[in-house]
């Protein structure tokens, strides 16, 4: 099998083709990416080594595009992933990431009947919806309330995929969602298989320790680099919860679709670590401070900024449905993963 990852040099799209080549008999990957991201060329040589043919270009050039091989699957990692991009400006760069640049991969699988995957997101859920979550507060995290009306398309689970999607959803998430409809109309039109995938975050060792790669290694390199970390709204206590995987897991589910093009099964699903990988960031300080052996100050602001969330989960009932999937590693094991990568490559990380 021939694949094409966009945005290969980055966490996801690289781990994905580790994964691939391990558990891909015969497996061929190409990958596409411009390096914009401070960190990404450091990827490179990895790449390598797994035999990966590396190609610098940027997917918002259609050029790039048309010059790359024909491919028998795309998996699309390339995004600005970050909630807070273009909140002061400069949204032709988030759209031409993460619109444009799927346009022009969406054109190719049309021209050499290549079947599609989308990495969509868990930010394409309407945040007032969200925000009428019932919840408690626990000692260490918010929960959902038992025995109350819940908002459609909410369970005790999670986030399941008829949950709203009407804005607001922050411009990130209103380019993933035009993008998810685009590829279906794509995919319906000139006949070729696609999946979207509506991934929670995205875990594990390898990452840059960025902010928009998710809070949980960010606040693990944090910790480490001893820098300076802060509780910032819902009173300031972090007991906002999210849930997260890894991208083994993730693979695992790629793999099934691909090897399963016409199968019955939704085209959009949700995709996450469930309530069993579900933490907050006050059980995740508690976490590092057992890890690194001291205690630190953590700055409060009980202000909550616009597009923070008190409590996002995912129901996976719908892809452990279909495709008989679900997360294989704990939450646990993904931040000890976390942390042995961060105390081997420190020098790294502090150049990053």
């Amino acid at each position: 099998m021939k694949i094409l990852i966009t945005g290969i040099a980055g966490f996801v799209g690289s781990r994905l083709a580790e994964f691939f080549k391990t558990n891909i008999a015969d497996c061929e990957i190409v990958g596409i990416d411009n390096l914009s991201r401070r960190g990404s060329e450091t990827n490179l040589e990895f790449l390598k080594t797994l035999g990966c043919q590396f190609i610098h270009g940027d997917i918002r050039a259609t050029d790039d595009v048309n010059d790359l091989p024909k491919v028998e699957w795309i998996v699309d990692c390339a995004a600005n992933p970050s909630v807070l991009a273009g909140i002061n400006g400069g949204t032709s760069q988030l759209i031409g990431h993460n619109l444009q640049g799927t346009l022009n991969i969406l054109e190719k699988c049309r021209k050499d009947n290549a079947g599609f995957i989308l990495l969509s997101t868990s930010r394409v859920y309407a945040i007032d919806a969200l925000n009428q979550i019932p919840l408690q507060e626990d000692s260490t995290r918010f929960s959902v309330k038992n025995g109350v009306s819940l908002p459609s398309g909410f369970t005790l689970e999670g986030v399941t995929e008829s949950f709203s999607t009407q804005a607001p959803v922050s411009l990130y998430g209103a380019t993933k969602l035009a993008s998810e409809v685009m590829a279906l109309e794509y995919a319906y039109t000139f006949g070729f298989p696609i999946w979207v995938n509506r991934c929670g975050v995205i875990a594990g060792a390898g990452q840059f320790g960025k902010i928009d790669q998710g809070i949980f290694s960010f606040w693990i390199y944090q910790w480490l680099l001893e820098r300076n970390l802060g509780f910032i709204g819902f009173g300031g206590k972090g007991k906002q919860v999210r849930d997260f995987f890894s991208p083994e897991d993730l693979g695992s589910l790629l793999v099934k679709q691909m090897n399963s093009p016409n199968h019955k099964a939704p085209k959009i699903i949700n995709a996450g670590g469930g309530l069993k990988s579900a933490m907050s960031l006050y059980e995740l300080n508690e976490y590092c401070k057992q890890q690194f052996g001291f205690d630190k100050q953590i700055k409060t602001e009980s202000e909550t900024r616009p597009f923070d969330l008190p409590y996002y989960v995912t129901d996976n009932s719908e892809v452990t449905k279909h495709w008989n999937w679900s997360p294989q590693q704990s939450g646990v094991q993904i931040l000890d993963d976390i942390v042995k990568y961060a105390r081997t490559n420190t020098q790294k990380l502090l150049s990053l």
